[in-house]
């Protein structure tokens, strides 16, 4: 067992840095650990999110751990092995289950302690999953994003109370706060995506995928299309990467419904507050059940009306009618019955539910009380006091943080 220093060097490791929430918690995580006066390293395949890595403080560590095949997570073992002995690492966060099999054997081998967050859905239904799973409830300490997660943790796979920690993910709520949004950023991204002026805006930020409900919200939209009343001066956007096969189906689904002209597909976007705070309404639609959804909590940070499907985490982040509103899911009248309201809702009460939604994510959901509650956790296993140097460091007097969230969070 290695003997821990005033600064301990802790080493985060997932496939890649591109984008998502794995790979901005990381993120998040490195750079609280460099705040607290550790050392954060943080080894994947790279990724667009590297520069960003680096401008915080912490070191990349090019190191490619997304095979699954048990030879190269032996010799990935072995890699990290490598890299732990000459950094002197003292603790490993491992995030995804590929890199967390070859963490768990390194760590095994080297008397370093593992921690592990359980993001995922990582369902166990085909022979050898649950088994391919239980590495992100092996650790020392096992990290569950949200309640949901945490009762599976317990039920699925047997993790005790003396392991498990919430630690819900969450917003930045000084990057995610509409008064920190110039209107030329929500300007170059209407001009970007063609909306025009005074047109309702319905945005789903999410990867282009089945799961995430994108054909659920068309066909919801085009119930709408069809109804007296409902205004056709709105534009529908999908935030987030999309492969041209999924693209072409979604595309044509709203063809044969009328509705292609309202729809647009952003790709990418790096500024989400901006994208946002152009938006009347998010639509998360999932229709398997979210771990956490983090879009969820920065929607209410940044005021919008967020519209839910009723299963997961969502559950959790929001309050039916009081932060945001739910559905049951893949009901899309459902679904556009709720789209109605909130586009029928006064400037008065959309001004109500921005006040509770960003109260909600201040007390529960702030990044600040996520990177405070998992320090707290690497305090745990290495007797340090990295929590209590970051709370000094970065917390007193700031707006954003309050004794409240402190309780909560620790």
């Amino acid at each position: 067992m290695q003997t821990v220093t005033d600064r301990p060097v802790i080493l985060q490791v997932l496939p890649a840095l591109e984008s998502g929430g794995i790979e901005h918690g990381t993120l998040e995580m490195a750079q609280a650990i460099v705040q607290a006066g550790g050392t954060a390293l943080v080894a994947s395949a790279g990724g667009r999110l590297v520069p960003r890595l680096k401008y915080i403080g912490a070191t990349p560590i090019a190191l490619e751990l997304g095979a699954k095949n048990p030879f190269s997570i032996m010799r990935n073992a072995s890699r990290l092995r490598h890299v732990m002995a000459a950094h002197g690492v003292n603790l490993v966060h491992a995030r995804s289950r590929a890199p967390a099999w070859a963490a768990s054997l390194a760590c095994r081998r080297a008397g370093v302690p593992l921690v592990t967050t359980w993001h995922g859905v990582h369902a166990a239904n085909l022979p050898g999953k649950k088994r391919y799973n239980s590495v992100l409830a092996s650790g020392a300490r096992v990290i569950a994003i949200s309640q949901y997660i945490a009762t599976r943790l317990r039920d699925e796979y047997k993790v005790g109370d003396d392991r498990l920690r919430l630690i819900p993910r969450g917003a930045d709520m000084l990057r995610f706060d509409p008064h920190n949004v110039r209107g030329n950023r929500v300007q170059k991204l209407m001009g970007l995506w063609q909306i025009p002026d005074g047109a309702t805006v319905i945005m789903l930020p999410a990867r282009v995928t089945a799961w995430k409900g994108h054909a659920v919200l068309i066909e919801a939209l085009a119930h709408l299309a069809r109804t007296e009343g409902f205004s056709q001066d709105w534009v529908c956007i999908f935030v987030g990467e999309a492969n041209a096969k999924e693209g072409r189906a979604l595309v044509a689904q709203a063809e044969r419904s009328g509705i292609a002209a309202n729809l647009r597909f952003a790709g990418h976007c790096a500024d989400m507050p901006a994208a946002m705070m152009l938006a009347d309404m998010i639509v998360v639609p999932s229709r398997r059940p979210e771990p956490f959804g983090r879009v969820v909590v920065e929607a209410q940070a940044m005021g919008r009306p967020v519209i839910v499907a009723a299963h997961g985490a969502a559950l959790e982040t929001v309050e039916n009618g009081v932060t945001g509103f739910a559905f049951s899911p893949d009901d899309t009248q459902a679904l556009a019955a709720c789209i109605r309201h909130v586009a029928d809702l006064s400037a008065q009460e959309r001004a109500e539910l921005a006040v509770h939604a960003r109260e909600n994510v201040l007390l529960h959901y702030s990044t600040q009380a996520m990177q405070y509650a998992t320090l707290c956790v690497y305090d745990e296993l290495l007797h340090t006091r990295l929590a209590d140097t970051f709370y000094h460091a970065t917390m007193m007097g700031s707006p954003e943080w309050d004794e409240d969230a402190l309780t909560q969070a620790g």
